[in-house]
Order: structure tokens, then sequence, then C-alpha cells
């Protein structure tokens, strides 16, 4: 499928799950590309392509989003529920090809990113604070992941809300309370950071800019107070895993990134 005909899969199910009155929201690099219209361009010109179409759900919802898709011509792979212990959904479409996956109240990769509360904020995607995060949290970060941040960080402010803006209050207080999380996202930023430079098609400004975006949230999240547990943690450091490999997760355990 070219990137015309993903985006136009995402706008229809959209749509559907809106008249369906089910909670779907887009995540992974379909929702960058949305929340991001000034520098989505850049997906494809650092060379981001898209490959399946990812979306955040509700597990009290899981029989509404059957019925939504199956409706829509879809198949479920009925295991993966099962596997994942209710937390994902998998579909695929016998006459497109086009893989859908679900994730059901959380994202689990290196750490756990959780929905709870959080997908009525808007009405296509996942907050801009969890897109963040949903990126941040991997320890095994790659270049498609680096690209999404780096246009999600140029695009959006941080602000102490939701919205327009990345709640970066929201990321600290999650963070002050995780340890392990805060040591991931921390580093993760930093890289971001110190990648930038590598891609010529970035304007040197706008490198910059994106270089003081990310000490600004790093600022702002040492700023938060930590509380006991995230203190003790921190005096174990790095002598002590504080993450989970992808692998733990199970072998058909998509990236949905």
């Amino acid at each position: 499928m070219d990137k015309q005909t993903f985006e136009a899969e995402a706008e229809r199910l959209l749509a559907a799950a809106r008249d369906g009155g089910v909670t779907l929201r887009l995540i992974g690099a379909l929702a960058f590309q949305r929340r991001c219209p000034r520098f989505a361009h850049l997906q494809e010109r650092l060379g981001r392509r898209y490959t399946d179409i990812d979306f955040a759900g509700y597990g009290r919802e899981a029989s509404g989003i059957r019925h939504l898709l199956s409706s829509l011509g879809f198949r479920e792979d009925s295991g993966i529920y099962v596997e994942s212990e209710g937390s994902r959904l998998v579909f695929n479409h016998p006459e497109t090809g086009l893989h859908l996956d679900v994730f059901l109240d959380k994202l689990e990769f290196s750490h756990t990113i959780s929905w709870n509360g959080r997908l009525e904020v808007d009405d296509e995607t996942v907050p801009l604070a969890e897109m963040l995060l949903g990126k941040m949290q991997i320890v095994e970060i790659n270049e498609k992941d680096i690209i999404d941040t780096i246009i999600l960080l140029l695009e959006h402010p941080l602000a102490e809300r939701d919205g327009d803006a990345i709640n970066i209050g929201h990321v600290a207080r999650l963070l002050s309370r995780d340890w392990g999380l805060w040591r991931t996202v921390t580093m993760n930023l930093r890289k971001v950071a110190d990648m930038a430079d590598r891609y010529e098609q970035v304007p040197p400004e706008e490198r910059e800019r994106l270089r003081g975006r990310v000490d600004e949230a790093l600022a702002r999240i040492e700023a938060e107070p930590k509380g006991r547990r995230w203190r003790l943690r921190a005096r174990v450091g790095d002598r002590k895993k504080w993450y989970r490999d992808v692998g733990e997760l199970g072998p058909q355990v998509h990236q949905g990134r």
C-alpha cells in the first residue's frame, strides 16, 4: 500500500469508530503524521514508511472493537488476544492484506504506558504526551522512533496541559514515580538531541530548536519532586536491570511503533 492509501484507511476506520461509539485512537507513525502536519513530510524524507495501522483502545470495549472491525471486513487473529492476556487485538484484511493492531488499556514494551482515562483527551490519537512516552520508553530504540520523536518535538511546544501541546507535566509526574521509566526516557531524549545532527534534511535552525526543546523537557522532568521509592531505586541505578526485554512479551509481539 502507498502512503495515501494508509492515511485514507486510517481516516475511514476512525470515522467508523466514531459512528459506532467505539473508542479507537491512532498510535504509531500515522498518529505522528496526523498530529504533526508541518513536519510530517520529514517522515518520508528521512525514510519513514508505513507498514500497518496501530490503535489504542479500552479493554472494556473489546467486544465492540471486534464487532466493528469484523463488519469492515477484517479477520481477527484470536490467539493473540489470549496470549496477550487480553491486552492486544490483531486483525488482518483478507483482500487488502492490511494489518491492524489494537493495544488495550496500555502499551507494553520496555515499560508500560497506561491509557487509563487518557483516550478522551483527543478524538483521533492518543495524547501528545503518550505519543512521546510511547517512543521514549523503548530501551532498544531504533531510527524510526527517533524520526517520529523529532517531528513531534519540532511541531509541538511543551506545556502543563494537553491539546496542542506536549503535557510535559504529566510526563514528569509519571517519571517521578518510576525510576526505571525515568532512566529510559531521559536517556532516549538525549539520544534524540544527539542524533538530530545526522539528518541534513532538518535545517540547522530546526535542529537547534529541537535541542532546546529536549533541554526544556529534561529540566522539567528533573524539577519534579521524586518520591521515596524513586530515590531508593535510584541508589541501585544501572546495577540492576530496570526495563523489560521486548522478547519477554512473546515471539509474536508486534512493534506497534
